[in-house]
């Protein structure tokens, strides 16, 4: 069974509808930021029904309990099952495809709407002529290889043809920790964002290492005037919670942004798949300026629990005065 809440979805909520799933199946992956797997084999035995009745009693318990209409994807393989969850119409619904039935139903889907394929490989394969899962299938898997590359080509000839030996595999939701900056007024000025994100950076990294932790990843969030906001992940080469590391993630999701003139109210700046920080190696630098600037980053800390965590952080953005 995979599961897709709405977008958006708040991290509580999202914690919730996963201890929903637990009270279907013993065996739910979390796919953050709103999706799910479950692992339906020793749960259909158990609650003695049929999968798409399973679906539908989650869906019942979601509703009424938090308000949330998900769409439930069932199938043979994890594939079968996010690509039938994709093609639900609305915000809610169950689609539940047999085994006998999976060959038949991806035959005439588009090819992107394949679980995997990426809009560029989707490209790529319609350029060639092969615009249905179908078709993808009916090729031989050494051409996809060529196409698409082949890892990439391999995985996808043999999801086409319903082959997915990947297992449910258990994991909760990975811990986060977020900053955020509320701006006084309506931010226009590229410096002034940069420097409120510099501070988030600031917070963010003492918090991870008082706590002893590393993020896998930066999450940036940017709320505009009129309420509509803009979100992006960003994977670390490496799991950190040095600032030096947090600050060049973040830039590079504030590029992403591609702001011009924007009206921006507020930021959240969330590390996301926390890992005990004992657990990541360090590699050994000869690189002098990173040396001293992980021996100021401990400085920089020592200030902070000495004196308060305010004590300590970028200087303030002065605006610019003309010569008279």
């Amino acid at each position: 069974m995979h599961v897709r809440c709405p977008d958006r979805l708040p991290e509580a909520v999202y914690r919730e509808v996963l201890e929903l799933l637990a009270g279907l199946s013993p065996v739910v992956q979390a796919l953050p930021p709103h999706c799910a797997l479950v692992e339906l084999k020793g749960a259909l035995r158990y609650h003695g029904t049929e999968p798409a009745h399973l679906g539908e009693l989650l869906r019942i318990r979601s509703v009424s309990r938090l308000g949330v209409d998900v769409r439930v994807g069932i199938g043979p393989t994890i594939t079968v099952a996010a690509t039938a969850s994709a093609r639900i119409d609305g915000p809610g619904g169950v689609l539940a495809i047999a085994p006998e039935q999976a060959a038949d139903w991806l035959a005439p889907l588009p090819v992107e709407a394949l679980h995997g394929i990426g809009p560029r490989h989707a490209a790529v394969l319609r350029d060639y002529g092969i615009h249905t899962i179908g078709l993808l299938a009916a090729v031989s898997p050494a051409t996809v290889q060529r196409l698409l590359g082949k890892k990439a080509g391999r995985l996808a000839a043999d999801r086409a043809r319903g082959t997915d030996p990947r297992p449910v595999v258990p994991t909760s939701l990975p811990a986060s920790a977020a900053v955020r900056h509320r701006f006084a007024h309506h931010a226009l000025e590229g410096a002034t964002v940069r420097a409120a994100l510099l501070d988030l950076v600031v917070q963010l990294g003492p918090l991870l290492r008082r706590r002893g932790q590393a993020a896998r990843a930066l999450t940036l969030t940017l709320t505009f005037a009129g309420g509509t906001s803009w979100e992006k992940t960003r994977r670390l080469p490496e799991p950190s919670a040095h600032d030096e590391d947090l600050r060049i993630a973040a830039y590079r999701l504030m590029d992403a942004a591609g702001l011009q003139r924007a009206r921006l109210t507020g930021m959240v700046l969330r590390a996301e798949d926390l890992v005990d920080g004992d657990r990541v190696a360090q590699q050994i630098s000869l690189d002098g300026t990173r040396e001293s600037r992980l021996v100021a980053e401990q400085v920089t800390d020592r200030i902070r629990d000495k004196f308060g965590p305010g004590s300590i952080g970028p200087a303030a953005v002065l605006p610019l005065r003309r010569a008279s």
